[in-house]
């Protein structure tokens, strides 16, 4: 039998090009459309956001984008073309469906219009640099933000200028997150010019709040029981299947630039780790974060022994200022776990 490959062993190099070259609705939201969003009936705002999304992908066509007065006459009235596009509401209730969504529905070429994580459009400017970067992104006629979630005042200013930059070329902006742009990075910082740049990110968008309980765990029970090691070691065969001790993997992470997890699981069909545990140390912590995020966009299943994925963080992690992260991280997580005790029971 041959021997399952290990993510350890993997170091991907990444050239630049990639980053933007990737920035498209992942796996998981291929084949994701307006009319697949499932709206739960007992929920009107669910209803309401998506035909916001479809007016809103309406307006960025090149049809609806005539000079002056009619460019706004054009334009349903629920959009102004002054503004982006601002999902908000809690975990699982969708966000991400309705913003890959708007990005498939929107008639323009794949060239001109982007889909990325925060965190990639971050990498992104570091990678290129701000100016370079201004320049590359200003050629697509809309940029998609997923998981907009700011973490410290360097992003912040970062991000608000990179986007008013492109707001004033005439980008037009749609955006999800579980906290209000006038709430992000609260209860972290609190310096004034942080606050200030928060604000200019609040004033760009128009929000469009989602409620709802995360569709993912309605009716079902939380993480599945953790295989026994021993298990989790015996069905890790097949191509593209990887096996791999949970703190080796985790120190592999901290050698690995988080922009690379997604080429760090090119070509995975389905990840397995022994010896999972319950993690204290916060940088582990938001590494395994971003780890789980190109899990769930490239819907890998996950089979893994030691504690189940719902007590991966421990509760002072969860009581901090990055709550929102590791929830949503634990949501995926165990949506996975769920996906590969599956693929055990079919074998």
């Amino acid at each position: 039998m041959a021997v399952p490959e290990r993510l350890t062993d993997r170091r991907p190099d990444v050239p630049a090009s990639r980053l933007i070259g990737d920035m498209v609705p992942p796996p998981r939201f291929d084949a994701v459309r307006f009319d697949t969003y499932r709206a739960d009936p007992a929920v009107p705002s669910q209803a309401a956001a998506v035909e916001v999304a479809r007016s809103f992908a309406t307006s960025v066509a090149p049809s609806a984008r005539p000079r002056g007065w009619l460019r706004r006459r054009a334009l349903s009235p629920a959009v102004d073309p002054a503004t982006g596009l601002y999902f908000d509401g809690g975990f699982g209730v969708g966000k991400t469906h309705l913003l890959a969504s708007l990005w498939h529905a929107a008639p323009l070429p794949a060239g001109e219009k982007l889909f990325c994580t925060f965190v990639e459009l971050t990498n992104l400017a570091g990678a290129l640099g701000f100016a370079p970067a201004v320049t590359a992104l200003s050629t697509h006629r809309l940029v998609c933000v997923d998981e907009f979630e700011l973490d410290d005042p360097g992003d912040t200013v970062l991000v608000s200028t990179l986007l008013g930059r492109l707001a004033v070329q005439g980008v037009r902006l749609a955006a999800t997150s579980n906290t209000l742009p006038d709430q992000l990075g609260e209860g972290r910082f609190a310096a004034a010019d942080f606050l200030r740049e928060i604000q200019r990110l609040a004033d760009r968008f128009q929000v469009v709040r989602v409620d709802g309980d995360d569709y993912r765990h309605r009716g079902l029970p939380t993480a599945p029981e953790p295989a026994t090691d021993a298990v989790v070691t015996a069905s890790a065969t097949g191509g593209g299947v990887t096996l791999d001790d949970f703190d080796a993997l985790t120190a592999h992470l901290a050698t690995v630039h988080p922009s690379r997890y997604g080429p760090l699981l090119d070509g995975v069909r389905r990840v397995h780790l022994r010896g999972v545990r319950t993690v204290d140390d916060q940088a582990t912590a938001l590494r395994l974060v971003v780890l789980a995020d190109r899990l769930y966009d490239r819907d890998v299943p996950v089979v893994a022994g030691g504690v189940a994925l719902d007590r991966l963080f421990t509760a002072d992690l969860l009581a901090g200022g990055y709550r929102k992260k590791y929830v949503r991280a634990i949501s995926r997580l165990t949506a996975l776990s769920r996906d590969g005790a599956a693929s055990l029971g079919s074998r």
